[in-house]
């Protein structure tokens, strides 16, 4: 077989996938099989397509993508410098190591009281964001430095050169698969981050549409807020697949 067969009979599993669970979904809610609070998808569908719905909708979507970008890139940054100055300073990598794997341990409903009274409501989705991101980064890039052969790093060692230079011409390179490795996991967990961010009292943003349709039992906007952030995270995943598979071509 062919892979432009393969490849579409991927895409043809893929839909067919798609359409049965789309199916299941308005079954189970056209016939109450899960309760009231599970509606049909067509329910959900047609609140969606509404002028009202859509307005909503886009508008706290683009909030809620806008937060997770700013703490994507503020995670991704911080975990990759993070990473590599543990490396440059052997001393300090057990420590940073065990601050990552704490930070990542306190629950995020424990971090937002702090969170509001430091960076302010506005604020907290992007720095939760950037939390969900910065652990799984920092663990990946660790990873992907650590990914060296030793017959490389002897030549380094036989050349002189130093940690600085050996991180620049060495590790870095071989660690790109590793960082859009990274990058892959972390673009969901980021707008997961920031829809839960919005739960602690943010103006606007999905999360807060989530939160406000279950106090008013709201279940076709409930479902309809969920299914943007879900969409929205697929659509991220799907992206830094593709550069990975750039990338992995390139480096590997």
């Amino acid at each position: 077989m062919n892979t432009p067969t393969r490849t579409s009979v991927k895409v043809a599993y893929s839909l067919a996938g798609g359409a049965l669970l789309i199916l299941a979904a308005q079954l189970i809610g056209q016939f109450g099989l899960a309760g009231r609070a599970w509606p049909p998808v067509m329910d959900v569908v047609s609140y969606v397509t509404t002028p009202a719905g859509a307005s909503l909708l886009w508008r706290n979507t683009l909030v809620t993508f806008s937060s997770a970008a700013q703490g994507f890139l503020l995670g991704a940054v911080i975990a990759v410098l993070g990473a590599a100055l543990a490396l440059v300073v052997p001393i300090i990598r057990p420590g940073m190591d065990r601050f990552a794997a704490i930070l990542h341990a306190v629950p995020t409903i424990a971090l937002a009281p702090l969170l509001i009274t430091t960076v302010g409501r506005e604020d907290a989705p992007a720095v939760i964001a950037a939390l969900s991101v910065g652990f799984v980064m920092f663990v990946t890039m660790a990873s992907g430095f650590a990914n060296t052969s030793s017959a490389h790093q002897d030549l380094f060692t036989v050349i002189g050169a130093n940690r600085t230079r050996r991180l620049a011409r060495l590790e870095l390179p071989r660690a790109v698969p590793a960082f859009f490795d990274g990058l892959t996991l972390s673009a969901p967990a980021a707008i997961l981050g920031a829809t839960i961010g919005e739960w602690f009292g943010a103006p606007m943003g999905l999360g807060l549409v989530i939160v406000s349709a279950m106090q008013n039992y709201q279940m076709a906007l409930l479902w309809a807020a969920a299914m943007a952030a879900t969409i929205m995270s697929l659509l991220a995943y799907l992206v830094f697949i593709q550069l990975q598979r750039v990338a992995m071509r390139r480096f590997t």
